[in-house]
């Protein structure tokens, strides 16, 4: 499993219904990407949720490079590209990946949390604590599925969850709205840890 995420941050006062009305017209073009598991269409809104800035910031969990490589290198990523410009496009490997107590839910919100990788703790204690995480994350309630990631260049941790209803108590980190949830592969995504 391989994460993918792009950001695209939006003046404070830009009409964030314009991003709503491109993801309800465009949205299903992903429906049936080939080696895509999810793609959450994630928004933050500046006042809202805590969030101090506006964003566009889709979330991807790939079950195949070659589909990830697909979308970047021929044609699909040029869309939001030619409307909002080029951004980073973060990449992370697998650790965990479990459905949630939810999973037949409708994902309503997301939390993501970034988190260095400490140094002087062996790398071992490292994922299992993140295979840990994502098993309790995946547990709460409401909870629809959840994800633990990694860029070993940066050391960064990330760790990704959906939910049916609002930000769980015990859940820290960024919180989006989901407006929608493209997800061919799903029941394909390999579940617990992931080596």
């Amino acid at each position: 499993m391989h994460a993918m995420q792009y950001t695209f941050t939006l003046p404070a006062d830009y009409t964030m219904d314009v991003v709503r009305e491109r993801v309800a017209r465009t949205g299903h073009l992903l429906d049936d990407w080939p080696g895509l598991g999810i793609k959450a269409y994630l928004i933050r809104e500046r006042g809202k949720d805590g969030s101090p800035v506006n964003q566009y910031a889709p979330f991807y969990l790939w079950r195949t490079v070659e589909g990830m490589n697909s979308f970047l290198w021929e044609g699909a990523f040029q869309r939001p590209t030619d409307d909002f410009g080029r951004p980073a496009v973060r990449q992370w490997t697998g650790l965990a990946y479990e459905e949630g107590a939810a999973a037949g839910s409708p994902a309503r919100v997301a939390v993501r949390r970034r988190q260095p990788v400490p140094e002087g703790v062996p790398l071992t204690e490292v994922a299992a604590r993140a295979v840990r995480e994502t098993g309790r994350l995946a547990a709460l309630d409401g909870a629809v599925l959840a994800a633990a990631v990694v860029d070993t260049g940066a050391w960064e941790l990330v760790h990704f969850s959906l939910h049916a209803h609002g930000a769980p108590d015990g859940v820290e980190g960024e919180v989006f709205r989901v407006l929608r949830l493209s997800e061919p592969g799903r029941d394909l995504l390999p579940q617990g840890r992931q080596w």
